[in-house]
């Protein structure tokens, strides 16, 4: 995920001071790791720096002085083309779950303990992606963020299945190999 298009989302919406477009960041995008303030200063720095974002004033509103910041033209032209532009389906998929499996199969270990260790696991962070969306007051960003999260760990739960359905032939293979 671009940093630097999210904060130029986040500033499509008018201008902003740091802190408020990283508690922004943070609300809208719930699943997604947190922003780090250092991180966002420093993407504001740059965005300011390649002509995307200036500086639109400071405020000290009672506290220390703050800089807010607004979007340019270049910078609502760059956010409409990355917007527009389609994200290629990864060509190769590899993640940890698939690794640990091909591994215990190369080590001649049996896998099957591990897959439904890990089923159990997913099966329980679904349940709970499932009462954060269906809580009384739940937001649209934290219901989409949700049904994306749930929609990979089925995807995974049904390649555990395959996986270990196929177990016995995979280690087969292995062994003649």
């Amino acid at each position: 995920m671009s940093t630097r298009h999210i904060l130029l989302g986040l500033l499509a919406g008018g201008p902003s001071h740091g802190y408020d477009l990283k508690r922004r960041h943070d609300e809208r995008f719930p699943q997604a790791r947190p922003l780090a303030y250092g991180q966002v200063y420093t993407t504001l720095q740059r965005l300011v720096r390649d002509g995307l974002a200036e500086v639109d004033g400071t405020d000290s509103d009672g506290g220390p002085e703050r800089t807010l910041y607004r979007s340019t033209d270049d910078g609502e032209r760059e956010l409409a083309q990355w917007t527009g532009e389609i994200t290629p389906p990864a060509p190769f998929v590899t993640n940890e779950i698939f690794a640990k499996v091909v591994c215990a199969i190369l080590a001649s270990t049996d896998p099957a303990d591990y897959l439904r260790a890990q089923r159990a696991a997913h099966m329980d962070r679904m349940r709970e992606l499932t009462t954060v969306k269906t809580a009384q007051g739940a937001d649209l960003a934290t219901v989409l963020s949700a049904d994306y999260a749930l929609s990979h760990l089925d995807a995974d739960l049904r390649w555990m299945t395959t996986t270990a359905a196929r177990l016995t032939t995979l280690t087969a293979e292995v062994d003649a190999a």
